[in-house]
């Protein structure tokens, strides 16, 4: 069997069905037929050789970094616990549903400051299922005035097919599956992430390994590895209380690309955080966001418009949590006092 195709950045309705192509952020399926489960049989379609980009993508993924990058771990001394679920292509049927959910913390060991962090995926598209479990770990070095980290994950990859839902127009057709399907591999990525007074930077390879995900005796899921650049810098304003952050994330696995470049002005005062911004994706889609603290918890949304000419209503839904708890890293010690009411 070929690999199991990915839905395209951009799609296309025509008269009215599900035809030629089904859209999706990140993955390709061509169609060859009418079928009440297109999405599911176009990537059984022996011969396929479609790819593109297998990794979700996220509208906060500013807030989000280790999920494309592991150096990015306890980058912060603070707990750091992150939920994000998406939906895409609302009004589809089929369309991809997606649940991230991660925590990272620092400590301060063997005099060096490092980070680990652990994440996983569930993400739902049709009769497909894909999940990731990964553990994750940083260790920072101090580099030309800033912070160079540099991170490695290893996550373990599972991948399943509900064929006993599928409806085939020809029963008996060997190219797709009729029974449940999975499959499970190792999933090794690695990364590079720099901090300097208001600027970061960062650089990191998801599935190095290439992992191929056997599913059944004759079927197979080959995962190309996929490039990340990530960058941002922190706009400060006269008034003391707002700031622009400028973001950007480019990816490719080689074949397809993603860019996002988001803007945002984030007020901040006495502990509490609201933004607004925009993104854009080219060739792709134009995003809305906005967010702020509530009892100490981040709460975001945001709505991803497509730009390939599909209904405003047809967007995806990004809603994510996020939380933070201080941590005191300071060595024991250090900075030590007396009180002056008993010099």
């Amino acid at each position: 069997m070929a690999e199991v195709g990915r839905l395209n950045e951009r799609g296309r309705m025509r008269n009215g069905k599900h035809a030629a192509i089904f859209c999706r952020k990140r993955r390709y399926i061509n169609v060859q037929k009418l079928l009440r489960n297109i999405i599911i049989l176009a990537a059984w379609l022996a011969g396929l050789s479609a790819k593109a980009q297998y990794d979700a993508a996220f509208s906060h993924y500013f807030d989000m970094e280790p999920s494309f990058n592991p150096a990015a771990v306890g980058k912060e001394n603070k707990l750091n616990v992150n939920l994000a679920y998406a939906i895409d292509f609302a009004g589809f049927e089929h369309n991809p549903r997606t649940m991230y959910a991660a925590a990272d913390l620092p400590f301060y060991v063997m005099r060096r400051y490092q980070g680990a962090g652990v994440q996983f995926v569930n993400e739902k598209i049709g009769l497909f299922k894909h999940q990731r479990l990964a553990v994750q770990y940083a260790c920072r070095f101090k580099l030309a005035g800033g912070n160079l980290r540099l991170g490695f994950q290893a996550g373990l990859l599972n991948e399943g097919f509900d064929g006993s839902k599928v409806d085939l127009e020809t029963p008996g057709d060997p190219a797709f599956s009729t029974t449940d399907v999975n499959g499970n591999g190792l999933d090794l990525s690695a990364g590079l992430y720099y901090m300097r007074g208001d600027w970061y930077a960062g650089a990191s390879l998801q599935h190095l390994n290439g992992p191929t995900i056997r599913m059944g005796d004759v079927n197979g899921l080959g995962i190309p590895a996929t490039y990340y650049l990530t960058g941002g810098y922190n706009i400060k304003l006269r008034n003391p209380f707002l700031k622009i952050k400028p973001s950007v994330l480019l990816r490719t696995d080689g074949t397809a690309y993603r860019a996002d470049i988001t803007g945002r002005l984030v007020y901040t005062h006495e502990g509490k955080m609201l933004y607004g911004g925009i993104g854009y994706s080219p060739t792709n889609s134009v995003t809305a966001l906005f967010g702020g603290t509530f009892h100490g918890v981040v709460l975001a949304y945001s709505y991803e418009v497509y730009t390939s000419g599909l209904s405003l209503g047809n967007g995806s839904h990004e809603l994510f949590v996020g939380y933070q708890m201080d941590i005191n890293l300071v060595k024991r010690g250090k900075n030590k006092h007396q009180s002056v009411r008993i010099l």
